[in-house]
């Protein structure tokens, strides 16, 4: 990387680039009542970040804190109720409690002053929501923060992303996509927001066809989108998730679906007819299963091996870790390309079970990359390798209480 905070490296196996890159960091980070920290304010460059600590002490809490900058529930899909910080012990309550993030965010040669946080709805009305700010303006919706910034994560809860229900998958298809187009969000919401009207409509007997038409229309016309935006961004990434990692697997990847079959056959618009039909004829069918049979939310990834053909699912717990490496550098090799610039990567426990290979390649492929990788661990032994090219923080009870750099 150069001192101005590009690449300008060629693209390889390694995961570099043909074009120069912007460089994607946060120099300063301010929590407010977030989780286990009362206040924290750290200073910071534009290397790769370590943490390190015991178990419980707040390390994936600042990597939490780090993913509400961009849009979503964070690396964790917390309710904002379950943010606020709580003395140890305390249950969680409904009750929404002030928390902030703040973050001065390094774009290449340019720097923003980006904050986020929630305070609770004193009308009484049930209105809480989080509130944004770009260099000391308002934002009116999440969606600025994707305009500006970028990130891919990788925590231990989806080490299971391969077993685990189909929604995981979508949704992390969906934040890749929205890393690159923030806008993906508005049909992913609309669609969501039509299906659940559309079930309720249906299970309180509702057999108006002029309500329900309004509404499937809705779904038709943002379920297609979000079908369509999805086997499109699969299309792309294929050639990063087959470029050769070393001791991370090739995947071979697809979206599957009744929709995803119908736009590989016919016309959008075709697609849209068809779908319109479906839904109107399983009305009855949908009421008994409430939901609809058929739609984007009845997608999945798949994933497979691409060096012996078999589904992730049925791999080792180590070639599906493998696996979803390759994946998650796949998706930030292909939003650097596209965007410009190289996304944040928040890594959490990322080497608990890797190797001493596949750590020292997994680091070598963060350099490739240009990444500021924010990585936590309990063994800082494990980050050695990293030398003076990584900046390494102590953890403990929710506190920063040393940093070498």
């Amino acid at each position: 990387m150069t001192e101005t905070g590009r690449s300008a490296l060629a693209p390889d196996s390694a995961g570099t680039f043909s074009a120069v890159v912007e460089r994607t960091a946060v120099t300063r980070l301010s929590v407010t009542e977030f989780r286990s920290y009362g206040s924290l304010k750290l200073d910071l460059d534009t290397r790769p970040v370590v943490l390190t600590g015991s178990n419980g002490v707040g390390k994936t809490n600042l990597l939490e804190a780090i993913s509400f900058l961009t849009p979503g529930r964070g690396l964790r899909r917390a309710r904002l109720a379950e943010i606020g910080r709580r003395d140890a012990g305390e249950e969680v309550s409904d009750m929404v409690r002030p928390w902030a993030v703040a973050a001065q965010i390094a774009l290449g040669e340019d720097c923003y002053d980006i904050g986020t946080g929630c305070a609770p709805d004193m009308s009484g009305a049930g209105r809480d929501k989080r509130t944004i700010k770009i260099n000391g303006e308002a934002a009116k919706s999440q969606s600025a923060l994707g305009r500006l910034v970028a990130m891919q994560w990788l925590t231990p809860h989806m080490d299971r992303l391969f077993v685990d229900a189909a929604s995981g998958r979508r949704r992390f298809i969906d934040r890749m996509i929205m890393g690159l187009d923030p806008e993906h969000a508005g049909p992913v919401s609309a669609y969501e927001h039509a299906l659940r009207s559309r079930n309720r409509l249906l299970k309180d007997g509702v057999t108006d066809s002029h309500w329900l038409a309004s509404v499937e229309d809705s779904m038709v016309r943002h379920g297609v989108a979000v079908a369509a935006r999805r086997l499109e961004t699969i299309e792309r990434l294929r050639a990063y998730c087959l470029v050769g990692d070393g001791p991370f697997p090739d995947a071979k990847i697809d979206m599957t679906g009744e929709l995803e079959t119908w736009l590989q056959e016919l016309p959008a618009l075709a697609v849209e007819d068809r779908f319109r039909d479906r839904l109107a004829a399983s009305r009855q069918m949908d009421a008994v299963a409430a939901s609809a049979v058929v739609g984007p939310h009845r997608s999945d990834l798949t994933v497979h091996y691409a060096g012996t053909g078999r589904a992730a699912e049925e791999c080792s717990t180590g070639e599906q870790k493998g696996l979803l490496i390759t994946l998650v550098l796949a998706a930030a090799r292909m939003q650097a390309e596209e965007r410009g610039y190289v996304p944040l990567l928040l890594l959490d426990e990322v080497v608990a079970h890797l190797d001493a290979q596949r750590r020292a390649a997994l680091f070598d492929r963060l350099r490739h990359l240009g990444a500021q990788a924010w990585m936590t661990g309990t063994d800082a032994g494990h980050f050695e390798p990293w030398g003076s090219d990584a900046q390494f923080l102590t953890v403990t009870a929710g506190t920063v209480l040393a940093q070498t750099c």
